[in-house]
């Protein structure tokens, strides 16, 4: 691993990090803020999955989580949304490919090889942050912004016992019927629909629900709400009863001024969760 910069940030470091990844095949890079308190031991761990286009910098440098995360007493870690080796497959489209990775294994070719986000975020980087900094295994929780809030709540309901809680902003919330989904499915996983279904979160929550309280923010001037079809994972956490709330905040759209509006109660609902609040 490669230390890449380290800045001093309320009180606590924000860093960036590369290393190779065996999973992805070829070099990786994130972001982690580790807090003021994490001089003293180790502290729980909030996972930020960003979204289509994103790499590790965009809610690092956006999401304004920092502030609330050195309050609480919370380590940020901020992912790759895909591989980036040079020998990666791409797509011209900004929705395929490199920016693109959907927090899938790919099946197929020319994917398979480099696309093993699920992989890469559950196991490979997990493992990589538990040994090396003063973050706990055992007090987790995950959030994420549209493509990277889908990969949060399937990451969270089909790993039960991970995380604490779970929190999402505008996830593209039933991507098996969604052209923000079906497409990319269609690339990763193959023409088989079977396969899609245990990475779509509002099948998910008819199926399985999440140990633990759920949090959703969707604006209501999202200009991707047709894609986004915040409506079905809104009826299937109702149907299962879910510990959770749904929330559509009006005039807000699909940006990091809507993220960053709220990211302050999502940090504090987290740090509920992780018993630091």
């Amino acid at each position: 691993m490669q230390t890449v910069s380290e800045n001093k940030c309320f009180g606590g470091v924000q860093g960036v990090y590369s290393h190779e990844s065996e999973v992805c095949g070829g070099e990786m890079t994130f972001g982690l803020y580790m807090p003021p308190q994490a001089s003293r031991g180790p502290v729980p761990l909030l996972w930020f999955l960003s979204g289509l286009t994103c790499t590790h910098e965009n809610a690092m440098t956006k999401a304004g989580a920092q502030a609330y995360a050195a309050e609480a007493g919370i380590a940020l870690v901020f992912p790759d949304t895909s591989p980036r080796a040079a020998e990666a497959a791409d797509d011209e489209a900004f929705d395929l490919g490199k920016g693109a990775g959907f927090y899938v294994n790919a099946t197929q070719d020319p994917w398979a090889s480099h696309y093993r986000m699920w992989d890469y975020v559950s196991d490979e980087l997990a493992a990589l942050l538990f040994e090396n900094f003063a973050v706990d295994s055992d007090r987790q929780s995950i959030t994420g912004h549209s493509m990277g809030g889908h990969g949060a709540l399937t990451l969270a309901m089909r790993l039960p016992g991970r995380f604490k809680s779970v929190s999402a902003f505008a996830p593209i919330a039933h991507p098996t019927r969604s052209d923000w989904g079906r497409k990319q499915f269609s690339a990763y996983l193959g023409e088989d629909e079977t396969a899609w279904r245990e990475h779509d979160s509002t099948l998910l929550m008819h199926d399985l629900g999440f140990d633990g309280p759920v949090l959703v923010d969707q604006g209501g001037d999202d200009q991707f709400l047709d894609l986004l079809m915040p409506e079905q994972l809104a009826e299937a956490m109702t149907a299962r009863r879910q510990h959770g709330t749904f929330r559509m905040q009006p005039g807000y759209d699909h940006s990091y001024f809507f993220i960053s509006t709220f990211m302050g109660e999502h940090v504090r609902f987290h740090a509920e969760a992780l018993g630091v609040a």
